[in-house]
């Protein structure tokens, strides 16, 4: 597999803190991210409904995403897919990628090249992980919430990013968030799998918006 094309050109390091999750109680799989990079949620998350959930991040490589969920369909676990994907990746010294699969074992990779403070923490049925961040403060409060969080994974993953915000996250500051969650037949009228897809691209307090807008969306959707 060749993950990287001839023309590649590098841009700025998706320098951000992520947490990747799943719910046991109704196998929902999701991501939730926030960083100083604009429009963040069009290069992080990527997650299929019954097959597994992946975060790439730091000079990212987003072939992990569509990649890695081809190998977790044909039955690679969380580790055995992470493994695949940087393997053939001549740039993974500079990737961080946090992976669960459809049975909630996960997975997580920090580059030696990454910028710090970088690195993960994983637990039950989720993996955080994060680069440029102010310090392993951001990523042990992320898992810790996670943990004690109730409700749907949509929340405990908020819940998750709030923690993390609230012991500095992205040292360079904030710009945009976004949380995508991904449930069999849980898109609008049933057609796909996006349970939440909700992004926001540019703010001043992204991760507040993010959270008002996931508010709207209980409202207008779960009724």
């Amino acid at each position: 597999m060749h993950y990287r094309p001839s023309f590649y050109t590098p841009g700025p390091p998706v320098a951000t803190f992520s947490i990747v999750g799943y719910d046991p109680e109704n196998s929902d799989l999701g991501i939730a991210v926030q960083s100083k990079f604009f429009a963040v949620g069009a290069v992080v998350p990527w997650a299929e409904a019954g097959v597994g959930a992946i975060a790439t991040q730091s000079w990212a490589n987003t072939t992990y995403g569509p990649e890695g969920l081809k190998l977790l369909k044909i039955g690679l676990t969380a580790q055995q897919t992470l493994d695949h994907l940087i393997k053939a990746d001549s740039g993974r010294e500079s990737r961080q990628v946090g992976i669960v699969d459809a049975n909630g074992t996960v997975a997580n990779y920090t580059g030696e090249k990454c910028n710090g403070w970088a690195g993960a923490i994983s637990g039950k049925h989720y993996t955080a992980q994060g680069n440029i961040l102010t310090g392993e403060d951001v990523v042990n409060s992320m898992g810790n919430a996670f943990d004690e969080a109730e409700g749907e994974l949509a929340d405990k993953l908020l819940v998750a990013l709030f923690a993390g915000q609230e012991k500095g996250g992205d040292k360079r500051g904030q710009q945009s968030a976004a949380l995508l969650v991904v449930r069999k037949n849980g898109g609008y009228s049933g057609f796909n799998d996006r349970y939440i897809d909700i992004r926001v691209d540019d703010a001043e307090k992204p991760i507040e918006e993010l959270h008002r807008l996931l508010d709207i969306h209980k409202k207008f959707y779960q009724r």
